[in-house]
C-alpha cells in the first residue's frame, strides 16, 4: 500500500525495513561489540573450560557454550536486519508539512493530553523515549497527516483520536 508522492517526496513503502543513520549505526555497533568483544570472551572461556576434563559437569563449559549460541544467534539477526535495512536520512524530508518517517509529530488525544512521538524504524523503536515503530498502528495512522488533522487509530482497548498539533523534522548537518 504505497501512498502516492511528488516527484521528489520519497515514500517509504510499509513492506520495506526504514531506519534511521542513527539507528542504523546503533545496529552496527551492536553487532561489531558482540562479535569484536562478548563472542571472543566467551570463547576463551570455553575453550579454557574444555581443557579441564569432564565437560558435561562443567558449568563454566556448559554456560559458555549456551551463551555461543545465544550470541551467534544474535549475530545473524543483527546482519539479516542491517542487509534488510533501507536508510532514510529525515533531515533530508522535502515535504515537511505532513508526517513521514522520521518526523516528530506533537498530536493531542480527546483529552487535550499532548504526546511527542517519533516515527522511527521498527528495529530502533523504543515507546518510552516516544520512538514509535513504523508499522506501529499509531505511526500507520499518522502517515501523510498535517497540522490539525484528526488521525483515528484502532489500539486493544478501542479507538482512539488524536489531533496532530507540529510536526518537525532534524535539520540538515
Amino acid at each position: 500500500m504505497a501512498r502516492s508522492a511528488t516527484p521528489n517526496q520519497r515514500v517509504v513503502k510499509p513492506s520495506s525495513n526504514p531506519i534511521t543513520p542513527a539507528g542504523l549505526a546503533a545496529l552496527r555497533a551492536r553487532y561489531d561489540h558482540l562479535l569484536g568483544t562478548e563472542r571472543p570472551a566467551i570463547v576463551e572461556i570455553v575453550s579454557w573450560a574444555a581443557g579441564n576434563g569432564d565437560r558435561s559437569e562443567n558449568g563454566d563449559y556448559l554456560y559458555g557454550r549456551k551463551r555461543m549460541r545465544e550470541i551467534d544467534r544474535e549475530l545473524a539477526h543483527l546482519a539479516r536486519r542491517m542487509k534488510a535495512a533501507q536508510v532514510i536520512d529525515p533531515a533530508q524530508q522535502p515535504d515537511r508539512t505532513r508526517a513521514w518517517f522520521g518526523a516528530t509529530v506533537l498530536i493531542a488525544d480527546e483529552n487535550d493530553e499532548e504526546r511527542a512521538v517519533t516515527l522511527v524504524g521498527d528495529d530502533e523503536q523504543d515507546p518510552s523515549a516516544g520512538r514509535i515503530g513504523w508499522s506501529a498502528p499509531i505511526a500507520r495512522a499518522l502517515r501523510g497527516a498535517a497540522v490539525g488533522d484528526l488521525r483515528t487509530v484502532r489500539l486493544p482497548a478501542g479507538e482512539k483520536e488524536w489531533e496532530v498539533l507540529a510536526i518537525d523534522y532534524p535539520e540538515a548537518r
